[in-house]
C-alpha cells in the first residue's frame, strides 16, 4: 500500500508515521506535514533514511499539491491527522483553525476523490482514516457518563467547532460519493515529542527550571488521558481492520482533574532530578479560567475493544514516568522548540529549493 500521514511530523502523527514506516516494510509511507510551529522533522530522524519512506513539506490547503501528491505516489490511504488543536490559540485566532482544520480536510477530500474517482477499480481498496477529537462532544458532568459514538455534537471552542465541521465532511463524502472513510475521536494524549505548550511537557519543563505552573481556575477540569503509543496502535488496528463508515471513540479509561496531574508530575520530576519531595510545590499559580473551558471529558472506548480488540496498555503512572524521563533526557530537543531554532531552520532550508 501506499499512505499519505498528514501532520506526520508532529506530535501524534510522529509516532503514526514510526509505526508504520518500521511495522509495514512493504507498505510506502508519504509524510505530509507543513512544518509550522508543532511540525518538526527531529521527531523523525530514526527513519528518515527508511526506503519506504519519503517526506513532502506541503500544505494539505493546496487541493493542486495534493491532487498530484495522489498521482505521483499511487496513493491508497489516508491518515488524516494534520491539524490546529490548541484551545487557546484558537480563541485568539479562530480563522486559522477553521482554514487549517475545515478547508483543509475538504481539500482532502476532494484530491482523495478526484484520484480515487480516476482508478479502474475506484474506490475498492482504498480508505480515508480521519483522525478527530473527544472536544467535539462537548463537556460532560460529573455524573459518571462518557462520550459514546451516539452523543451528539457540542463543541463550544473555536477549535472543537472546526474539528466537527471536517468530521461531518468526511462523513459527507461517504453519504455523497461512497468514498470509504473512517472517523475516530480521541481523547487527551501524552507522550514523547508533544509540542510544550500542552499541559504535561510545559509543565515538566517548568518544573525541571522551577517556571510557575499556571493553573486555569481552581485546576479541577478532569481528562481522559491515553499513551500516544497506545493511540498509534489504536490507528494501526483501526486503519487495517475497522468498517468503512464507522465511528471509533478511543481513550484510556483514564480521568484525572489538571490539578492531581500537576502534583503527579511534582512529584515524578522532583524524585528523578534528586529534589526533595514537595520541593516545587510552591510553582502552582491560579490563573483566570479560560473562556469556554469544558469540565469534563471521559470517552468509552468499549466498542473498540468489543469489535476490534484494542484497549491501553500501559496504566497513566507507568506512561507519565516513562513520559517524564523522555523530557528529562531530552532537553536539547525541548530547547530548540522553545527556541523556535528548529522552524528557522526549516523555513531557511526549504526557501532554497
Amino acid at each position: 500500500m501506499n499512505i499519505i500521514i498528514t501532520g506526520g511530523a508532529g506530535f501524534i502523527g510522529s509516532h503514526v508515521v514510526r509505526l508504520f514506516v518500521n511495522k509495514y516494510p512493504e507498505y510506502h509511507i508519504v509524510c505530509v506535514d507543513k512544518l509550522t510551529y508543532a511540525g518538526n522533522l527531529e521527531n523523525l530522524a530514526d527513519v528518515e533514511n527508511k526506503p519506504n519512506y519519503t517526506f513532502v513539506k506541503a500544505d494539505i490547503c493546496d487541493l493542486d499539491t495534493m491532487l498530484a501528491l495522489m498521482q505521483e505516489h499511487q496513493i491508497d490511504g489516508i491518515i488524516h491527522l494534520a491539524a490546529e488543536s490548541h484551545v487557546d490559540r484558537s480563541i485568539r485566532d479562530p480563522f486559522t483553525f477553521a482554514k487549517t482544520n475545515v478547508l483543509g480536510t475538504l481539500s482532502l477530500l476532494q484530491a482523495a476523490k478526484v484520484y480515487w474517482e480516476s482508478l479502474p477499480e475506484r474506490y475498492e481498496g482504498k480508505r480515508f482514516y480521519h483522525i478527530s477529537t473527544d472536544e467535539v462532544y462537548g463537556a460532560l458532568e460529573f455524573d459518571g457518563t462518557l462520550f459514546t459514538e451516539q452523543t451528539k455534537y457540542q463543541p463550544h471552542s473555536p477549535y472543537s467547532a472546526s474539528k466537527a465541521s471536517s468530521d461531518h465532511f468526511v462523513r459527507a463524502y461517504h453519504d455523497t460519493y461512497g468514498m470509504p472513510t473512517i472517523v475516530t475521536n480521541c481523547s487527551n494524549n501524552y507522550g514523547p515529542y508533544q509540542f510544550p505548550e500542552k499541559l504535561i511537557p510545559l509543565f515538566i519543563n517548568n518544573i525541571r527550571h522551577r517556571k510557575p505552573l499556571p493553573v486555569y481556575g481552581k485546576g479541577e477540569n478532569v481528562r481522559d488521558w491515553l499513551y500516544v503509543e497506545d493511540h498509534a496502535r489504536a490507528i494501526d488496528t483501526i486503519f487495517h481492520h475497522g468498517i468503512i463508515a464507522e465511528t471509533y471513540n478511543i481513550g484510556g479509561f483514564n480521568e484525572w482533574r489538571n490539578i492531581d496531574i500537576i502534583h503527579v508530575l511534582i512529584r515524578t520530576v522532583d524524585r528523578l532530578l534528586g529534589r526533595p519531595e514537595g520541593a516545587d510545590d510552591d510553582l502552582i499559580t491560579f490563573v483566570t479560567d479560560r473562556q469556554g473551558h469544558d469540565l469534563r471529558y471521559a470517552i468509552d472506548s468499549s466498542k473498540l475493544k468489543r469489535e476490534l480488540g484494542w484497549e491501553p496498555s500501559l496504566q497513566f503512572e507507568e506512561g507519565i514516568e516513562k513520559t517524564v524521563k523522555w523530557y528529562l533526557d531530552h532537553q536539547e530537543w525541548m530547547d530548540r522548540v522553545t527556541s523556535g531554532d528548529y522552524q528557522k531552520y526549516y523555513d531557511e532550508m526549504y526557501s532554497k529549493r
